[in-house]
């Protein structure tokens, strides 16, 4: 039995290395980014503190509350939520929607030098939202801001990486 098992397992490695699939590297932070903040326009702002988690995860050292100088800064310039209805039913009734997320940020060095500069990322969903259903609609709806909001923090985690990366070393 256990033999079987562990055949099946280096099989199913072996499928898995075959098709390109492999995980992804730990968050590559820049080396002079210094103590870290994370600043949004909604002081309440759930992303920035999925951000702020996200960086703490990848060792960058959080900044002390009420510092100004010598930390570096993601900023959340904006964040903006749409729901644009993509179908309707035959007496004129939204049934299937668009939610669109897109946030705005830039990060800034602790000596002032940009390590990400302005950018937007946009992200969207579909989701069905039959008339007749207004409770499973406002609960779909909820679950898919949530996922959103955990695709954006990753999303932007990512181009903090791709900035430090695309470093050249001597800036390091």
């Amino acid at each position: 039995m256990t033999r079987r098992l562990v055949v099946l397992l280096a099989l199913c490695a072996a499928l898995l290395s075959g098709c390109g699939f492999h995980l992804r590297n730990a968050l590559n932070l820049p080396q002079n980014l210094g103590p870290v903040r994370v600043v949004a326009t909604d002081p309440y702002s759930e992303l920035a503190d999925r951000l702020a988690t996200g960086l703490r995860r990848a060792g960058a050292q959080p900044a002390p509350e009420g510092a100004t100088g010598g930390v570096a800064t993601l900023r959340i310039l904006s964040e903006q939520w749409a729901d644009t209805p993509i179908s309707y039913d035959q007496f004129g009734r939204a049934q299937e929607f668009s939610l669109r997320y897109a946030v705005i940020f830039s990060m800034q060095r602790a000596d002032g030098s940009m390590a990400v500069p302005q950018q937007a990322v946009e992200l969207s969903r579909d989701y069905l939202a039959p008339a007749v259903d207004s409770i499973g609609k406002a609960s779909e709806r909820e679950l898919l801001v949530r996922e959103l909001r955990r695709e954006m923090a990753a999303a932007i985690l990512r181009r903090v990486d791709a900035a430090a990366s695309a470093e050249p070393a001597a800036a390091r």
